[in-house]
């Protein structure tokens, strides 16, 4: 596909201010209410469950691509098992879908989306971007991917294959970025500081020392 392709929509930051699709937010609420009166839970509960997911970043998955980086027999371990991999690493993914890493190289390029709502990693990347769960993105990055990257500013040479990949209730993914040129001498805390939210999603590369 080319990279300009004249596509007729606003740039990134439309996409970020679409938003929650406010019919699925409202069908939330209404659930959440429900199984309050039922007393499945209560609103403490939920209030607690909000805050713990308010305070999470995206570290456990900076770590994880740094050790990715440096450590070959781990990266054989996350491309075959990434759930086992992440919690060989401290994560808890108990409760979680299976988790396959994917590799970026200079000449594939993943990027993930979840065209039926918002599945997404929360337990390496944290919370998710609001442009993820738009409709906007869900759509457009399965047809036009290089017009949708070009607007997170990232453009890629036609001679890289770039590969959507669809999350699943039963499946998310965690993209491993190109490592930067010029890192070799790197601590692991230096190289996860390189890596950003949006390069673990593949709307952008690994940032440069």
């Amino acid at each position: 596909m080319s990279d300009t392709h004249d596509h007729g929509h606003a740039p990134h930051a439309a996409i970020e201010e679409a938003g929650v699709d406010l019919n699925f937010l409202l069908l939330e609420m209404a659930v959440r209410e429900l199984l309050v009166e039922k007393g499945v839970f209560s609103a403490q509960d939920v209030t607690r469950e909000i805050e713990d997911m308010d305070a999470r970043v995206p570290m456990a998955g900076q770590r994880l691509v740094a050790r990715f980086w440096t450590d070959a027999a781990f990266r054989a371990e996350a491309l075959r098992d990434g759930k086992a991999a992440a919690e060989s690493m401290g994560v808890d993914l108990s409760v979680a879908p299976q988790l396959a890493i994917l590799e970026n190289t200079s000449h594939l390029h993943h990027v993930v989306v979840c065209t039926l709502c918002s599945c997404y990693p929360r337990a390496v990347l944290g919370l998710l971007p609001a442009w993820y769960k738009s409709a906007d993105y869900r759509s457009r990055v399965v047809q036009e991917p290089r017009a949708v990257l070009a607007e997170f500013g990232l453009k890629l040479p036609a001679s890289v294959e770039v590969r959507v990949v669809d999350s699943t209730a039963e499946m998310r993914y965690l993209v491993v970025p190109v490592r930067p040129a010029g890192t070799e001498g790197l601590s692991a805390e230096q190289l996860a500081e390189l890596v950003t939210r949006d390069s673990m999603i593949g709307v952008a590369l690994a940032k440069t020392p």
